[in-house]
C-alpha cells in the first residue's frame, strides 16, 4: 500500500524531523529536511582577544576546527576552499574558525604549531586532534567523522519512536491521530509492516473492517508473511465469523440451562473476544478443556492458540491464559 492510498495522510502527512547528538554534536537525520547553516554562522574569523570565545567556549557545545594560517602561505590557499566546503556540507556538526597567524601569533606559538596550514580541533574547551598540510577532501571528512562522529542516520530511531507514539494513542482510542500517524511512517517507508498492521486497526476499532481489508489486500510477498499483518488478517476473519454465531444473550442463556453445552460456550467465547472481552473469552475455552479435552477434537485448545495469535505473545491476556492453560495441561 502506498502513502497516496492512505486515507488518514490528510491528517497527518507534515514530514517527520529529529536530531541527534553524537559527541556534542547535533547531526541531523536523514529523515528531515533542515535548511543548512548559514556559512557565516560556520565559518569564521577569530582574534587573539576573541579566541576564548570563538573557539574555547564555543567547542563546549560542538567541535570547533580552528585553521591557523598567513596569506603568504600557497598551501593554506589550496586547503580553504576545501576545508570550508567540506564543513558547510556537515552543516553544523562542527564549526570552522579562522586564524590569521602573522596577525595573531600567541596562540599558535602557545600551541606548538611551526608549519602551516595547520588545523586543530577543539572540543569541550581543549585541543583533541589536529592534521597539518593541505590534505584531501577525503582525508578532511574523516577527520570530522572522527572528531564530531560519523553522520547518523536516524530515520529508523524516529520511526519506531513514531510507531510507539501512534500505538500509545491507539490503545486510548485515539483513532484519528493514531491512523495519521502511522501512516506518515508509511509515507516514509511503505513496507513498514508495523505502521501497515497499526493502521488497520485503526480501521478495525473504527468499524471499517472493509476498508481494513482493502488496505491489506495486494501485500508484497514479504508484508504477506509479516507476523503482524497476519494477526490483524486473523481477526477480521474473526469478526466476520463472530457476526455469524448468534445472540450471546441467548448462548448466555444456553450455558445456564446446560454448562456442558460445549458448542455454545465455544462460540460465545469468539463473540467475547471479537467485543474486546479478552478474559471471559480464554475462560470459556479453557472450561470447555477442562470438561472434555476430546470435543471436536480438542477445539478450544486450537481456537485459545489462534486468539493468542491475534492478542499478541506479551499481551497480559495472552500471559494470564497460557498460565492457566499449563496448568490444564500438564497437571
Amino acid at each position: 500500500m502506498s502513502g497516496n492510498d492512505n486515507p488518514y495522510a490528510g491528517s497527518y502527512g507534515n514530514q517527520m524531523t529529529a536530531t541527534a547528538s553524537y559527541g556534542g554534536a547535533p547531526a541531523q537525520t536523514a529523515a528531515a529536511t533542515p535548511a543548512a547553516a548559514p556559512a557565516t554562522d560556520l565559518i569564521k574569523e577569530t582574534t587573539t582577544a576573541n579566541f576564548a570565545r570563538d573557539v574555547l567556549e564555543a567547542s563546549r557545545h560542538q567541535p570547533v576546527l580552528v585553521d591557523f594560517w598567513a596569506p603568504w602561505c600557497g598551501p593554506c590557499k589550496q586547503l580553504t576552499p576545501v576545508i570550508e566546503k567540506v564543513v558547510t556540507e556537515a552543516q553544523g556538526r562542527v564549526k570552522l574558525v579562522k586564524m590569521n597567524i602573522d596577525d595573531h601569533p600567541s596562540i599558535a606559538g602557545q600551541l606548538g604549531i611551526q608549519s602551516i596550514p595547520a588545523v586543530i580541533a577543539f572540543s569541550g574547551g581543549r585541543p583533541v586532534d589536529g592534521f597539518m598540510g593541505a590534505v584531501p577532501e577525503s582525508q578532511i571528512r574523516q577527520f570530522i567523522d572522527k572528531v564530531a562522529g560519523p553522520v547518523v542516520d536516524d530515520q529508523a530511531a524516529e520511526i519506531e519512536a513514531a510507531l510507539a507514539e501512534a500505538k500509545t494513542m491507539l490503545d486510548q482510542g485515539d483513532l484519528e491521530n493514531a491512523g495519521g500517524l502511522f501512516g506518515a511512517v508509511l509515507q516514509a517507508d511503505p513496507e513498514n509492516a508495523t505502521a501497515l498492521a497499526g493502521l488497520a486497526n485503526c480501521m478495525i476499532a473504527a468499524g471499517d473492517h472493509e476498508q481494513a481489508r482493502e488496505v491489506l489486500s495486494d501485500l508484497s510477498e514479504a508484508l504477506a508473511k509479516d507476523a503482524g499483518i497476519i494477526a490483524v488478517v486473523k481477526k477480521l476473519d474473526q469478526i466476520e465469523e463472530a457476526r455469524k454465531l448468534g445472540d450471546p444473550d441467548a448462548l448466555e442463556q444456553s450455558l445456564a440451562d446446560n454448562p456442558d453445552d460445549h458448542g455454545a460456550r465455544i462460540k460465545l467465547a469468539k463473540i467475547r473476544n471479537v467485543e474486546g472481552d479478552r478474559e471471559a473469552a480464554a475462560d470459556h475455552l479453557l472450561k470447555v478443556m477442562k470438561r472434555d479435552r476430546t470435543f471436536e477434537d480438542d477445539g478450544a485448545r486450537r481456537e485459545l492458540l489462534q486468539f493468542f495469535d491475534v492478542w499478541g505473545p506479551m499481551d497480559p491476556a495472552t500471559l494470564s491464559a497460557r498460565r492457566k492453560l499449563s496448568s490444564i495441561l500438564f497437571s
